[in-house]
């Protein structure tokens, strides 16, 4: 089952959560029934017909290593904060990430085509269909930056239930938005008031109607009406490439977001005020605004996961001088490494860096800038950079498509 990709989604989600909405509503929560109902439905998340066990409907083989991928990284957290504890060597950090991450990176290499058909099979099945589940990626992220977190001590001390708490949190499971642990902690630990559970009831009311207008209107009217009917593999001409470079920018803004706005409003309901993933992204005036606006919380982990520590890493230990430079080789490791995240795909790491060179074209740009103020109308200038900005953004997204490079 898809998270919020059909009615029979909500309809259980909505029952199963009564009585959370009836308690909130008089200051009250139960930690263990909330438990309960992330059990049920992750069972019912990963269940699959084809794939089940011992011909069982609702215990699949993915449920089954989703649940040993979940004891892997709360094993591994565990053990290493107590190491930590100790000894915060750095070989013991950088061992920890490569552990956490090797399963997604694992999981990545099956996934690519350049593997041809060298594929292992079980059961008739490819093995990568029964080891990729939902939310495997936003999993490891969450996993590494408390790793991370756990290094620079900001995390002191975990509680197991509240790590599994955190990690499988399920409106969020499939493609967040990435929360942080101390945020997330803070909020389960803090039962509302009756009157701001009422409040957040509201909002998450109407997130689920924008949702529905987003994912289920708009998205797949673009879909239907643009994407599908768009003869781009038939008839590659600049307008239909510039017509489905259009249309696919916004289907996936409406479609992400509508899915967004989905897991924010059942976050809502449990008393969790997961951040938000999109803040109208078009209006961006320049790429680093845009990378502000669009996927924040996964943005944003990048930024301070990777970039924020590459820079930071790379200044510390004096290995170059010139700050420009260090940025930029930045910008690159960061979005190469959020392309191949995608997929180990031509167009994927084309796309990344795309981004990459988008950032440091516009630091330069700053720098020309700065000694050579603009002219013309501010309003005008925002509206061209606006323009500007969309378009460089559109291609980008034509480039992720996969329709450009075959």
């Amino acid at each position: 089952m898809i998270p919020y990709g059909d009615f029979t989604y909500f309809y259980i989600c909505l029952a199963l959560m009564l009585p959370v909405i009836i308690l909130g509503l008089v200051g009250k929560r139960s930690l263990v029934y909330n438990r309960v109902i992330t059990l049920v439905m992750l069972i019912l998340i990963f269940s699959d017909e084809n794939k089940n066990l011992y011909d069982n409907k609702f215990l699949s083989y993915q449920f089954i290593f989703f649940a040993l991928y979940i004891c892997y990284q709360v094993v591994l957290i565990r053990v290493y904060i107590s190491i930590a504890k100790k000894t915060n060597q750095f070989k013991n950090y950088a061992f920890a990430i490569v552990l956490s991450i090797l399963p997604l990176i694992i999981v990545k290499i099956l996934q690519s085509s350049w593997l041809g058909d060298f594929q292992i099979t079980v059961h008739g099945n490819k093995l990568i269909e029964f080891i990729v589940f939902l939310g495997i990626s936003y999993i490891a992220f969450k996993s590494v930056q408390l790793i991370m977190e756990i290094r620079d001590n900001r995390i002191k001390s975990i509680n197991t239930m509240k790590l599994i708490d955190f990690i499988t949190f399920f409106p969020t499971i499939s493609s967040g938005p990435i929360d942080r642990y101390k945020r997330f902690i803070k909020d389960e630990e803090k039962i509302p008031e009756p009157n701001v559970y009422y409040g957040m009831l509201i909002k998450a009311i109407h997130m689920v109607f924008m949702g529905f207008l987003y994912k289920y209107i708009i998205a797949y009217y673009i879909n239907e009406n643009v994407i599908k009917v768009t003869p781009i593999d038939t008839d590659p001409t600049f307008l239909n490439y510039l017509y489905y470079m259009y249309g696919y920018s916004f289907y996936l803004f409406f479609d992400f977001a509508g899915y967004s706005l989905f897991a924010i409003a059942f976050s809502y309901l449990f008393g969790i005020q997961t951040p938000i993933n999109f803040n109208k992204p078009f209006k961006a005036k320049n790429i680093k605004e845009f990378w502000n606006r669009w996927h924040m919380s996964l943005s944003f982990w990048f930024r301070d996961c990777i970039y924020m520590r590459f820079v930071f890493w790379v200044s510390k230990e004096k290995l170059l001088k010139d700050k420009l430079l260090i940025s930029n080789l930045g910008f690159l490791i960061n979005f190469f490494i959020m392309g191949i995240w995608h997929g180990i795909e031509i167009h994927y790491i084309l796309y990344g860096l795309y981004h990459a060179f988008l950032f440091i074209a516009y630091g330069y740009f700053e720098q020309w800038r700065k000694k050579h103020p603009p002219k013309l109308n501010y309003k005008l200038m925002n509206v061209i950079a606006i323009l500007i900005t969309f378009h460089s953004v559109a291609f980008g997204f034509l480039l992720f498509s996969g329709k450009l490079i075959h």
